[in-house]
């Protein structure tokens, strides 16, 4: 099993740590460091540009199955839930799984009116009632890679009139996404979309965009922009532009690349790719006395082994400590000698 996306990915260490960062594509840099040269020339470009931006959308809209119209831009996951938080009446329900990443939860914790609920993640579903609101959860766990029962908790959401929250994170990218079945999705792009920090994605639906106030609009969620530049903004976009912040451009002059990266090579060979290197290293795991939580996903928590994370980076491994697992995720750039070469270190590193 080689690596994909050619010429495009260089790494200098056996990098198995999208989870907290992806690499860069080589056409990204390029882009950025382009956009950064015309800035600090003076050029009339380097503000930025709108197109490009466009673009990016247009790009993960692609990836997600859903309209560019439904598509919002933004910084970061916790900016695109906080505006859903504030959108919920007092005393709302929000569910979540117990040990959700931070930035789900905490725009809704920090309100102070609204009731949260907790529970294990394969309990997800069944716990959804008459009284909840909101269902907010990660497609993959960000601790140790299990993949929620996302079918699932969406029936169980439809059946008692709820909403649903997917970060979708951890696996947009690698895991095919149809962000339509959802009410919102929000997707930070500096993982596994292999895209600068400060390019994020939220998806909402139509009937989900009624109740959602655009709370940080600023010009830039203007129907017509340049119309919207001074004073408050006559009309506000249409579509899902107007629940978004003005673009960091460097970020999505970089992100448009990597995105034209990931489609190129097809998310259904990246899935397969990714699984096949996961499921290698599971069984080496095992083979080692190490069983990996249980899994079909890209990303491989070892539970136990997260004091090992920094013997593995001095032996040129790089991987995670999450909630006391070893955390490794595998991406396109990543091959069945890089499996190996972290087994080895793990096996020399025993006792």
């Amino acid at each position: 099993m080689e690596t994909l996306g050619g010429a495009e990915f260089a790494p200098k260490l056996t990098y198995l740590n999208t989870s907290s960062c992806g690499l860069l594509p080589r056409s990204a840099v390029d882009a950025v460091k382009a956009l950064a040269e015309r800035l600090a020339e003076g050029s009339p470009e380097g503000a930025g540009s709108f197109e490009l931006a466009e673009r990016a959308r247009a790009a993960f809209a692609r990836l997600a199955g859903v309209g560019a119209d439904r598509v919002a831009l933004g910084s970061s996951v916790a900016v695109h839930v906080g505006l859903i938080a504030q959108s919920l009446p007092a005393g709302a329900e929000v569910l979540f799984p117990e040990g959700e990443f931070s930035s789900v939860i905490t725009p809704f914790a920090v309100r102070g009116d609204l009731k949260l609920r907790y529970v294990p993640l394969e309990s997800l579903a069944e716990a959804v009632g008459s009284q909840t609101a909101l269902v907010a959860f990660s497609s993959v766990q960000s601790a140790d890679g299990r993949v929620a029962d996302m079918p699932a908790v969406r029936a169980a959401a439809a059946a008692h009139g709820a909403r649903t929250l997917l970060d979708a994170t951890q696996s947009a990218g690698w895991l095919p996404l149809d962000a339509g079945a959802y009410d919102y999705t929000v997707t930070g792009a500096f993982k596994f979309l292999v895209s600068p920090r400060g390019a994020s994605f939220l998806t909402v639906t139509e009937e989900a965009q009624d109740s959602l106030v655009p709370v940080h609009a600023g010009w830039i969620a203007g129907e017509d922009v340049w119309g919207s530049v001074y004073g408050p903004v006559p009309e506000l976009a249409r579509s899902a532009r107007r629940f978004e912040e003005p673009p960091a451009y460097l970020s999505y002059h970089g992100a448009e690349r990597s995105l034209a990266v990931l489609l190129d090579t097809g998310i259904d060979t990246i899935h397969a790719h990714v699984t096949a290197l996961a499921t290698r290293f599971r069984a080496g795991l095992d083979r080692l006395g190490h069983p990996a939580v249980p899994s079909d996903s890209a990303v491989v928590g070892v539970p136990g082994l997260g004091d090992r994370q920094p013997a593995l980076l001095e032996a040129g491994v790089v991987t995670s400590a999450r909630a006391g697992n070893l955390r490794a995720s595998f991406h396109l750039y990543n091959s069945a000698a890089d499996v190996d070469r972290a087994l080895n270190a793990l096996e020399n590193l025993k006792g």
